[in-house]
């Protein structure tokens, strides 16, 4: 075993391969950004080392600058973790040159089933069954071939990322464009393939596990069919749809996929299966790393697969044979990410203000947050993964709602609250699964609305701040009870503001203890826990705002007629197609902001001029501040 251990990563994955480092009595070394300085993985490592500026490709993604830092520090062997360099050929060769053991695959293997073209040639020449589709340079006439829908993807990375579902081959042309942008952003590799897409299908993926001594075997599957935007939210082990003879044969084709590319270590062979039929599964991809729902695998097999990634690189073999994996009892995980799900599922960011993640009998939490954390736009969005695992599926979804209720992250927008709404939608609950159901179902299980018991715990705490503190005597007119001279007490009304402005007179009862505020309205009691200007229960939260009615009328005055452009997130503007003067149509492409590897277009509410243009390429923007503004058509002329 190594003495010691680079984690080439941040975020809940570097304190997840930290545990098991700390567990084997390894030295564990963080690595960071200048964003990262006081995050929770740089606390909870050995040694730390600051590695460049904030831009990932500064830092997270500079081969030169991690190899220095396992230099540095005695490093003998780089996990590399998900993301980032995790699944790049050239850093796993780097590590290998210089000396260090990679902890994943070869690079040829990484090579190849990085490459989603040639490596569903090879598993096809394995025998594997592979979705019908084509590649470029003739990616367009393949689409056509194929016919619509269409599924366009980047050929160098997953995630999601640069997935395009095409139903209509009329604005094919323009689909390509876009997905060649994203791939190019988030993998530096614009090359698509095209496949057929298959209505309502299930992704269901095969855990695999090989040695050096040539030893392969499965760990059994995870159902992942529960997606938005081609992103997996909620994963679970094993799967309801597969009976055993499905699963061995599953399973040993994934185990054929990983010997057609020599595979060592532990990686994840992803399926396409139609639901009315799962006898008919294809191969679609193979991620050569440890994947973000690893826990769920972990819970029902009783393996730690970060610590046998730890023993294969070292070079011992798998103590245990494919007759010795068993199947125990049910799990469910739920990312939690930095997105607001009333706004579109936009990205989210802010400092953590108050945080509590469950733990527990039967539930387990991957995190990287810490109170005080600072949640930016410049990585992944997501912060953590809430794990429930029971003897039956319908005691793990109890379980995982359960502890989902009980996360608490404030001052951040999490999702939270929609996962667990979603846990208990009646088609989850049944397993009735397909990879379009979230999307179906999303506008069930968003919240839009502000609950009135919400602006009733907003105005207690603020309340609460204006009494006077202190023992002795208080002054009678520094207490906040309305009293007006000569006349009957005035209740006291608040300016408040979560979407809209509202001014909200309390009417039912409150306390306020600690960071708890309990409140009764119309003999119903509500608990929320409060930080700052945040409310939140049951996994929701509100920023609840002061609202100052002058100050917005008379800015109201000075854009009147005209139309604010504001940031939808938190981000980066890369790329402004306007100036102040020139007239715009109305749904035109003005400017784009970025965060979190997500691209938001910014389009001209009408018609009109541009009056007012307030970022340049590259500004950095805050949720809510105005971008630009529209004079209408009318008005200039």
């Amino acid at each position: 075993m190594f003495d010691t251990v680079l984690v080439a990563n941040r975020g809940e994955i570097a304190v997840r391969v930290i545990r098991t480092l700390r567990r084997l009595g390894v030295r564990s070394v963080a690595v960071f950004s200048d964003a990262d300085a006081g995050a929770r993985h740089v606390r909870e490592a050995d040694t730390a080392v600051r590695i460049g500026p904030a831009p990932a490709a500064e830092s997270y993604l500079s081969v030169e600058r991690l190899l220095e830092a396992a230099a540095r520090t005695g490093a003998q062997a780089v996990h590399p973790g998900y993301g980032f360099l995790a699944e790049n050929a050239a850093f796993a060769r780097a590590c290998e040159e210089a000396g260090l053991v990679f902890i994943g695959p070869s690079a040829d293997a990484i090579a190849l089933m990085g490459d989603k073209i040639r490596a569903k040639e090879t598993v096809k020449a394995a025998g594997v069954p592979v979705v019908p589709g084509g590649r470029d340079p003739e990616l367009a006439d393949a689409a056509r071939e194929l016919g619509a829908p269409v599924l366009l993807k980047p050929s160098a990375g997953g995630g999601g990322k640069g997935m395009r579902l095409v139903r209509d081959l009329s604005v094919l042309d323009e689909e390509i464009a876009a997905a060649r942008r994203e791939a190019r952003a988030s993998f530096g590799d614009d090359t698509l393939l095209v496949e057929r897409w298959i209505d309502r299908p299930r992704h269901i993926e095969i855990q695999v596990l090989a040695d050096g001594h040539g030893n392969v075997l499965h760990l059994g599957e995870r159902e992942c069919s529960l997606q938005r935007r081609h992103q997996k939210i909620i994963e679970e082990a094993p799967s309801v749809l597969l009976d055993e003879a499905t699963r061995a044969a599953m399973g040993e084709a994934a185990v054929q996929a990983a010997r057609s590319c020599g595979y060592r270590g532990a990686g994840t062979v992803e399926f396409i299966v139609p639901g009315v039929d799962p006898s008919q599964y294809y191969f679609m991809e193979m991620n050569t790393r440890l994947q973000v729902e690893h826990p769920v695998t972990e819970l029902v097999t009783g393996l730690d697969l970060v610590e046998w990634q730890l023993r294969v690189a070292a070079g011992e073999p798998l103590g245990f044979t494919q007759d010795d994996v068993r199947l125990t009892g049910h799990a469910v995980e739920a990312r939690i990410c930095a997105e607001d799900p009333a706004r579109g599922f936009l990205p989210s960011g802010g400092t953590v203000l108050l945080l509590d993640e469950p733990r527990g009998d039967g539930v387990r939490t991957d995190s990287g947050l810490s109170e005080g954390t600072d949640v930016g736009s410049l990585y992944d969005p997501m912060l953590s993964k809430v794990i429930a695992y029971g003897p039956d599926r319908a005691t793990a979804l109890r379980g995982l709602r359960a502890a989902l209720a009980g996360t608490v992250t404030l001052g951040v927008q999490t999702n939270a609250g929609f996962l667990r709404r979603l846990l208990g939608h009646p088609a989850v609950v049944a397993g009735e699964l397909d990879t379009g159901l979230v999307e179906r179902v999303v506008d069930e299980l968003v919240r839009t609305d502000v609950p009135e018991e919400v602006y009733e715990a907003a105005a207690a705490v603020r309340a609460q701040a204006l009494k006077p503190s202190g023992d002795g005597w208080t002054d009678p007119f520094s207490v906040p009870n309305g009293w007006r001279l000569g006349g009957t007490p005035k209740p006291l009304a608040f300016h408040l503001r979560v979407q809209e402005p509202v001014t909200y007179t309390p009417r039912g009862t409150a306390t306020v203890t600690g960071d708890t505020v309990a409140v009764t309205l119309d003999g119903v009691r509500h608990t929320f826990r409060h930080a700052g200007d945040w409310i939140g229960r049951e996994g929701d939260a509100w920023q609840v705002r002061d609202h100052d009615p002058v100050a917005d009328s008379l800015s109201h005055a000075a854009h009147a007629g005209a139309d604010s452009l504001t940031a939808p997130m938190p981000g980066t503007v890369t790329v402004v197609k306007v100036a102040v003067g020139d007239e715009v149509a109305a749904g035109q492409s003005l400017l784009v902001v970025e965060a979190m590897k997500m691209e938001h277009v910014i389009s001209a509410p009408h018609a009109g001029t541009v009056a007012e243009l307030d970022v340049t390429p590259g500004s950095t923007v805050a949720m809510d501040q105005v971008l630009a503004v529209i004079a209408p058509k009318e008005e200039t002329e």
